[in-house]
């Protein structure tokens, strides 16, 4: 079981070096850092399983830290560090939600069993999600509580990026949990089915309804239903879809009873669904029942520090499935070449390239099993959009100064021709000189 990183935050650098050596000698990796804005900026950008802090700090003391640590992530161990004479402080940190409290002077045994007790670990088996990454670790915290309301959760992000599994994460901590999880992705099924498998029909209804069929709403009575790519919905069924989720209640295709229900509703989506409404593509009352409580999650390439684990979690899974005796290691050189790819794919991606490195290594995966497009994805995009804006930019001087010249320098008459302001024709050939040009 390996540990995420412990933060200590400390003022007195003596004392400070002192945990860094007692946790490094314990095996454990950690950050330091002098005062709490410095421990904010590190928990931003580094994966963290615990915080050590000193409570008597400038400018930020332990308790607001502690405050702003569980604004940022509810979940995240904090032990703080106290003098004998500072018991009540202590006292108002745990009820502010720190773990635990350790006086000073303490022994590293102490300290130590703190960690070893409360520290959070990397994820090592299918039932966790992979997410060390700050940002990941955030979305978590924020998805753990919208599960505990009914709210509707809208989760949007790119194709691959893991909605799904946020979803069942919402569901698994919801009040929830013990119904079922229902799920369809409406774009797999044609739209003259859709409507027969989100409402059920009864029996006649159609040729080949033999007999009646509950539909997926009934199915997720007392669970949570998923409509994966809600944004792909016809708009005649966006209409019936709304009045279920207004009324709570459905009536099957060919039927004519209403049929109450009861269930958690989470939609997904890979769209701009703002985009799609204005151009009259989805329903704008419809969008907004679902958009209760939107959740975006992230690409991979922007959560860079879960590709390592997620990597590591692919290969033990993939072992297992294929009954592999062979223990597959990550060799630094793969590990660098897959956080440095963009992953368009995201974790779909990212999957596949794992299952076909371990065909071609034998026990270790090195950067050449790693096999991946010739020219990265991120790196297309970025040049592509800055020779445009280059292009842009450049045609754009030409005009104006082209223009100038026509009128004889006046800029009276070129602001009238170019149809901009004269401050702002100031403001560029201010620009040009200060670049010059």
């Amino acid at each position: 079981m390996k540990h995420l990183p412990v933060l200590i935050v400390e003022d007195d650098q003596d004392l400070r070096e002192a945990i860094y050596d007692t946790l490094k000698l314990a095996g454990y990796q950690s950050f330091s850092a002098s005062n709490g804005i410095e421990a904010m900026t590190l928990l931003q950008e580094n994966p963290v399983g615990m915080v050590i802090s000193d409570i008597q700090m400038k400018p930020i003391d332990g308790l607001a830290l502690l405050q702003k640590i569980k604004t940022f992530n509810p979940d995240l161990p904090v032990l703080l560090m106290t003098a004998y004479g500072e018991i009540d402080n202590a006292i108002t940190a745990m009820r502010g939600g720190a773990c635990d409290y350790v006086l000073k002077p303490f022994e590293p045994k102490s300290l130590l069993a703190h960690i070893k007790r409360y520290a959070l670990t990397f994820p090592e088996n299918d039932a966790c999600i992979i997410a060390i990454d700050p940002c990941m670790r955030q979305l978590l915290s924020l998805a753990k509580r919208v599960a505990k309301s009914p709210a509707t959760v809208m989760l949007t992000g790119e194709s691959g990026s893991g909605k799904e599994v946020i979803a069942r994460f919402i569901h698994q901590n919801s009040d929830c949990s013990n119904g079922p999880f229902v799920a369809i992705n409406c774009a797999a099924i044609p739209d003259n089915l859709l409507e027969a498998t989100l409402f059920g029909y009864e029996k006649g209804a159609f040729t080949g309804a033999a007999r009646a069929q509950p539909g997926k709403f009934e199915q997720a009575e007392g669970g949570t239903l998923l409509l994966d790519e809600v944004s792909e919905m016809p708009l005649e069924l966006q209409a019936k879809l709304l009045r279920v989720l207004q009324e709570k209640e459905v009536e099957r295709v060919g039927g004519n009873q209403l049929i109450e229900l009861n269930f958690r509703l989470i939609a997904t989506s890979n769209r701009d669904m703002f985009a799609l409404v204005k151009n009259g593509r989805f329903r704008e009352d419809l969008f907004y029942r679902l958009n209760v409580f939107p959740i975006e999650v992230p690409a991979l390439r922007k959560r860079p520090h879960d590709i390592e684990p997620l990597a590591q979690h692919f290969i033990k899974r993939t072992g297992i499935v294929n009954e592999s005796s062979c223990k597959y290691r990550l060799s630094n050189e793969a590990i660098a070449k897959l956080t440095q790819y963009y992953w368009p794919g995201n974790v779909r991606e990212l999957e596949n390239v794992i299952q076909r490195a371990m065909i071609l290594a034998t026990d270790t995966i090195e950067a050449d099993h790693i096999c991946l497009p010739d020219t990265d994805m991120s790196s297309q995009v970025d040049i592509s959009v800055d020779s445009t804006l280059m292009d842009m930019k450049a045609l754009e001087r030409k005009h104006i100064l082209e223009t100038l010249e026509a009128v004889n320098g006046s800029r009276k008459l070129a602001v009238q021709r170019l149809g901009i302001s004269e401050r702002t024709l100031r403001y560029k050939l201010q620009q040009y000189r200060e670049n010059g040009l």
